[in-house]
């Protein structure tokens, strides 16, 4: 299916045409994204963790320290919520009532579980990283059992998710059109700056294409 199904806490209340249940928009958000937002609650206090993540297929990764109280606590089967946004442009209007900005979020719900599965933990732990950068894992040292250990890693399937979008021009009330300020949209986009090479860097080790021609995945890939 390419839509997911709607649900209570996916149903969009205000604005819902700006709204979608589409599988491949929802992927396309969150792979262009670098920082999902985890909000849990432990022991009655909420908590919102910001966390590299993976995506594969319908599963989306994050992982931390074995020892972080607040993943862990995703271990007893309470559900949580992530969000990732990406900011496209800030609004202006004729009014300060309607600024606003050009943005693709998505928002997914459900219960994490631990990934304990040696080969799709690796799987996971090189999704985070070709996440962040395409086509880097192949260049590391992968992971040790030592390493491993220590690395928690969490899965959230995405069957109840879902993306909302805004783009386009300012829109104002009818009679702020007469108003004499400019109005329209400042777009914002993630640039890459000139790369920095380690100080330590052993000699002859060249730059790789991945990080001098860095680009974040095409708005619309899935």
């Amino acid at each position: 299916m390419t839509t997911l199904e709607v649900t209570p806490r996916t149903r969009l209340k205000r604005a819902p045409q700006r709204g979608s249940h589409d599988r491949r928009e929802i992927h396309a958000i969150l792979d262009e994204g670098l920082i999902c937002q985890l909000a849990v609650a432990v022991d009655g206090v909420p908590h919102v963790i910001p966390t590299a993540y993976g995506r594969i297929d319908d599963v989306l990764y994050v992982h931390g320290a074995a020892a972080n109280r607040v993943l862990r606590s995703l271990l007893g089967g309470d559900d949580c919520c992530v969000s990732v946004t990406l900011v496209d442009g800030l609004v202006l209007a004729r009014s300060a009532f309607h600024h606003s900005m050009n943005y693709r979020s998505v928002i997914a719900y459900g219960a994490m579980r631990e990934v304990t599965d040696a080969h799709e933990k690796a799987a996971a732990l090189r999704a985070i990283v070709e996440q962040l950068v395409p086509s880097r894992w192949p260049d590391v040292r992968e992971p040790n059992a030592v390493e491993s250990r220590r690395t928690l890693v969490l899965a959230l399937h995405l069957s109840e998710a879902s993306a909302k979008v805004r783009s386009g021009p300012p829109v104002d009330d009818e009679e702020d059109y007469q108003h004499s300020c400019w109005a329209g949209v400042i777009p914002l986009a993630l640039r890459p700056g000139a790369v920095v090479d380690d100080p330590r860097l052993l000699p002859g080790v060249e730059r790789p294409g991945y990080a001098t021609d860095y680009r974040r995945p095409a708005e619309g890939s899935s």
